[in-house]
């Protein structure tokens, strides 16, 4: 009796628990609306407050004349626009051999070239009006002018963001951002996105939390780009290191500055990453069961990077498909052909299937061609001439030299081998082999070095069905 006594100790205690926690969420659910509900009070008391007291400096006359200057700068600005943008322009198409980051940056202050003008005449006027007036000042003016400045800073800082998501994610929250800054509403706005908030036992996830880790993350993402960029430009111009190398080398230089930015972006806005433990684990099960293609296909990427059995620039064969690799990925391989095809072949299948590597130790390759002579030609002039007609093409190598080999006499034609090396095979094979086959061809029509071809006479006997119904001539 005292076991089945102490289970049910221990279930009323686990019930017990279970309803307070439960009460004590249900206590957090029903205050989560009225601090919300308070704090937007808060903000929009604010909010009127300040259109008021707005509202009542602009009704002064001096603000009113700042808002004057205000439409007076924005108009000279939209007309200086329409002035200097086509003779802005005119000048870009003339800069020849601008590196293209900065032809990008011209092309966005081009964009923006009202917002600059609009940004330099508000800090004339803020000058101006302080020299004129001091005791007054320029509240309206300095206002306008540093709302601007931060906008038209952001939007030229943004551009530096490839992805455009991650740009306009980066740009209006920065917009946002400084226009509470500048306005003093800080306090408030992140009170009321605070408040809005999800509550799961310890963890809590609020709009405010959600803003801050895109901005950081942002911020993250823009740092780890452009260190992997410069790594890879680094590995990428380094000539010691093998094409494969360099891919492994940044790809892994990509994964560490990522995975770092994602750990410190997290880490920045206070998430526990203690719970990514049980994803890590939900991940593992998912691996071993529906992305087994996946994961194989990664690990033999990583597989042929790092034994060189392929590189970018080999000529490979894989089935029925010939070409050269454009570039190695993560998941497969780009084979492009000389009909202009890109085969993507996963990485599964180069290390399992046969693949030739035309080019693995060596870019030479050698080319074999079949032809054949008549009888009463000179063979030692045959070959000859044939090693010179194919050491007269242009991508013929002249080491290894070309040579030509009696394989056979046959029954119409002695049989040579003509074998000769190229060390361009992206350049393709086809167009070789015709060029020295016609200058074999010219080559022998000058010898007088005749190519026969198989030749059949057909005799009818006499008493044959075919010569008795022969008509015969009148």
């Amino acid at each position: 009796m005292e076991p089945e006594t102490g289970v049910e100790e221990v279930a009323e205690t686990a019930t017990a628990e279970a309803e307070a926690a439960a009460a004590e969420m249900a206590e957090q659910a029903a205050e989560a609306p009225e601090v919300l509900a308070e704090a937007a009070e808060d903000l929009g008391h604010r909010l009127l407050s300040d259109a008021e007291r707005v509202l009542q400096g602009v009704m002064q006359p001096w603000n009113a004349w700042q808002l004057l200057i205000l439409f007076g700068a924005f108009a000279l600005a939209h007309l200086g626009r329409a002035w200097l943008g086509p003779k802005l322009h005119d000048w870009m198409r003339h800069r020849e051999g601008w590196p293209r980051w900065r032809m990008r940056y011209a092309v966005t202050l081009h964009r923006r070239l009202r917002a600059v003008l609009f940004v330099t005449l508000l800090w004339i006027a803020v000058a101006v009006v302080r020299q004129l007036d001091p005791p007054a000042g320029a509240a309206v003016l300095r206002i306008a002018a540093n709302l601007a400045t931060g906008w038209l800073f952001v939007a030229l800082v943004s551009r530096l963001i490839v992805n455009p998501l991650l740009r306009g994610i980066v740009r209006y929250g920065a917009w946002a951002w400084i226009t509470l800054r500048i306005l003093d509403l800080t306090t408030e706005t992140a009170r009321l996105l605070d408040g809005l908030a999800i509550q799961a036992g310890d963890l809590r996830i609020s709009v405010l939390l959600v803003l801050k880790a895109a901005l950081v993350l942002g911020v993250a993402f823009f740092v780890a780009r452009l260190l992997a960029r410069s790594s890879a430009h680094r590995i990428e111009s380094n000539r010691e290191i093998s094409p494969s190398m360099q891919v492994l080398a940044v790809k892994l230089s990509q994964l560490l500055f990522y995975g770092i930015a994602v750990f410190v972006g997290l880490r920045a806005v206070g998430v526990d990453l203690t719970g990514l433990a049980v994803l890590s684990g939900a991940i593992g099960v998912g691996l071993g069961f529906g992305l087994q293609k996946v994961v194989s296909n990664l690990v033999s990427g990583l597989i042929i990077l790092m034994d060189k059995s392929i590189k970018p620039g080999d000529v490979i064969s894989v089935g029925q498909t010939f070409g050269w690799i454009s570039t190695l990925g993560a998941r497969y391989a780009s084979v492009v052909t000389r009909d202009g095809k890109e085969y993507l072949i996963p990485n599964e299948d180069l290390i399992t299937t046969q693949v030739v590597n035309w080019t693995h130790s060596d870019n030479s390759v050698r080319i074999d061609l079949d032809f054949g002579t008549s009888y009463g030609d000179d063979p030692h002039l045959v070959r000859r001439v044939a090693i010179a007609a194919a050491a007269g093409c242009e991508r013929v190598l002249e080491k290894p030299a070309p040579v030509c080999h009696i394989t056979a006499f046959g029954d119409s034609s002695v049989n040579y081998l003509l074998r000769f090396w190229i060390d361009d095979a992206t350049a393709g094979l086809t167009n070789i082999r015709g060029d020295v086959f016609l200058a074999l061809w010219d080559a022998f029509k000058a010898e007088g070095i005749s190519i026969p071809f198989p030749q059949r006479e057909v005799r009818v006997l006499d008493g044959s069905a075919l010569r008795v119904a022969r008509p015969t001539a009148e």
